[in-house]
């Protein structure tokens, strides 16, 4: 038996054993594994903090994206109202200017219409005095003329008084 390498072989284990055991190798191995599952833990805790504030600031983003996208939905809709309103505005403003526009030029063709009949009608008058002045003194001649001048000088007074 003590010949037998086998033998040998299961003393040396057990007394291995026996040395790790009496210098407590296996509750040192247990501590180390243990401080080990303790690192691992406290790292996965850390990254499930880490996970949820990232989700946290993840959702933070995606509401103020959409808080965002609603301002620029806004801001483009009341830049359309304003440039419908600027557009309305400016289109009532020119019908306006034009139609204050066609009635100064109505108004400018009327008076020189007008001025144009005064004209025409002045110089009718004059045309028809120097007519009338031309046909009097042709037949008013004489003594007829004379005695025109007195009656007119005579209807002169009666209504002067």
């Amino acid at each position: 038996m003590f010949h037998e390498p086998a033998f040998w072989v299961a003393v040396s284990f057990f007394g291995f054993v026996a040395l790790m055991v009496y210098l407590k190798v296996p509750g040192m191995l247990g501590k180390a594994l243990d401080e080990r599952a303790d690192g691992i833990r406290k790292e996965l805790d850390q990254a499930r903090r880490l996970r949820e504030e990232a989700q946290d600031l993840l959702a933070d983003y995606q509401m103020k994206q959409r808080q965002a996208e609603e301002e620029a939905k806004t801001i483009v809709d009341n830049a359309r109202r304003e440039a419908e309103v600027i557009k309305t505005e400016s289109e009532r403003s020119l019908k306006e200017s034009i139609e204050r526009r066609s009635r100064l030029a109505e108004e400018k063709i009327a008076r020189a219409e007008a001025q144009a009949v005064v004209e025409v009608r002045s110089a009718a008058v004059e045309l028809a005095s120097a007519a009338a002045e031309k046909v009097l003194a042709a037949r008013a001649s004489g003594n007829i003329g004379q005695t025109l001048v007195d009656q007119a000088i005579r209807d002169l007074k009666g209504k002067l008084n």
